[in-house]
């Protein structure tokens, strides 16, 4: 099974405990990583980018977007509810029709149908 094909959006908190927001949506990243999936983690892209980079939040956001709509799947960090770029992030993908998981166990459950029917399409 190939799930390196399937990419991942990694949404959750940024602002607040950035440092420790960072580390957690690192932390799932690494996991889904190891579990063979490819990971897009925006905390990683842009880390600290509120202090080195002189652009607005909201332009973050409307970049996180546009990347969202090219993934397969959105993964949601513990506590995303408690952040607008998540909210915004999980409203979009349900709008486009995205997988939305909270839980890796679903995800590979998932992973492993939407696999089986790309082999089926062959």
């Amino acid at each position: 099974m190939n799930l390196r094909k399937i990419v991942v959006f990694v949404a959750g908190p940024y602002n607040g405990d950035i440092k420790g927001n960072i580390a957690k949506a690192r932390k799932v990243a690494l996991v889904l990583w190891e579990m063979g999936f490819t990971v897009f983690c925006p905390h990683l892209n842009t880390a600290h980018f509120e202090v080195d980079c002189k652009i607005k939040d909201d332009e973050y956001i409307k970049g996180d977007l546009v990347i969202l709509e090219r993934c397969d799947v959105l993964f949601m960090v513990p506590e995303w509810e408690s952040s607008k770029g998540a909210l915004g992030e999980h409203q979009r993908a349900a709008e486009l029709l995205i997988p939305i998981f909270e839980e890796k166990d679903a995800l590979l459950d998932w992973a492993e149908q939407w696999l089986r029917l790309e082999e089926l399409k062959k």
